[in-house]
């Protein structure tokens, strides 16, 4: 079954952390990486740009708004995501917590509905 592990982080933070900090962050998050790949449970992974480069669309009575920025203001916002193909919740569950940014965010795990 598929998984998609958000993650979530504040920015503010990750804009205000020293050089050596980001260092060991991206090291963690390649060996993260690594050991996905190497037990055959990712299937895709991106970061994402800044909320501040977002966009957000919808319609209402037949009428498009698309808002710049981010729609809520909150404390942490979608950072990236991994999918994920392992045999249930739990051992998404433990992918998750093995992720880096678990350590100073949230993890949001979700089963994919397959259309």
């Amino acid at each position: 079954m598929q998984y998609l592990l958000m993650i979530y982080g504040n920015e503010a933070d990750s804009k205000t952390a020293s050089k050596e900090d980001n260092e060991r962050m991206y090291a963690a998050y390649g060996a993260y990486t690594q050991a996905m790949k190497a037990a055959g449970v990712m299937v895709g992974a991106d970061r994402l740009q800044p909320s501040a480069t977002a966009s957000t669309v919808r319609v209402r009575k037949d009428k498009t708004e698309v808002l710049d920025g981010p729609y809520a203001e909150t404390k942490e916002q979608l950072a990236g995501y991994y999918l994920v193909e392992v045999p249930d919740l739990d051992a998404a569950l433990v992918w998750a917590a093995r992720c880096p940014g678990a350590q100073h965010g949230t993890i949001e795990v979700r089963p994919v509905w397959s259309m």
